[in-house]
């Protein structure tokens, strides 16, 4: 017999933008032991819908029986497992990283290299702002934590499929 081990999923739950519908949805992963790893959350162009994209992990049989059950929750609207086709990803996170006179001009030039923006600065420390994938926001952290990260926010993982037209293209 073939065990198969868990998978990370990224998920792509569009829901009614109603009270309560966040709650079922989170619920119906949580009820059942299992770990939501990353949660973002917001209004569509259609004020009355909004885009829920979460990861999880768990073995394929689980993942599924997650998709089928969100499917029938009456807000849902549209579930797409994300992680079976092409798409893009981000991430925003803020750090406030320890800055001292003599690291200031490297901490400036990594936030230039990643693409980031100083959002303030204090006698002691610098707030930055770097938005990308996992694997670039992963590799910023561990070049800052050299420093000294003070404190550290993020937003969940959003993700949108990329475009029919754009796939084609690749494929050719």
């Amino acid at each position: 017999m073939e065990i198969k081990t868990a998978q990370r999923k990224t998920l792509s739950v569009l829901v009614d933008n109603e009270p309560g519908v966040l709650a079922r949805v989170t619920g119906l992963i949580s009820g059942r032991g299992f770990n939501i790893e990353s949660l973002s959350v917001a209004e569509t162009h259609d004020p009355k819908v909004s885009l829920i994209t979460l990861i999880t992990s768990g073995s394929p049989q689980f993942i599924e029986q997650i998709i089928k059950q969100l499917r029938k929750l009456i807000n849902v609207i549209k579930v797409v497992d994300l992680t079976e086709d092409d798409y893009v990803e981000k991430q925003l996170v803020l750090v406030k990283v320890r800055a001292a006179p003599a690291d200031r001009a490297e901490i400036r030039s990594l936030c230039k290299i990643f693409k980031g923006k100083i959002l303030d600065v204090g006698p002691k420390s610098y707030t930055l702002e770097f938005t990308g994938n996992e694997r670039k926001i992963r590799d910023i952290l561990i070049l800052l934590g050299e420093f000294g990260i003070e404190e550290r926010v993020s937003t969940g993982l959003t993700a949108m499929a990329r475009s029919r037209l754009y796939k084609q293209e690749r494929k050719n």
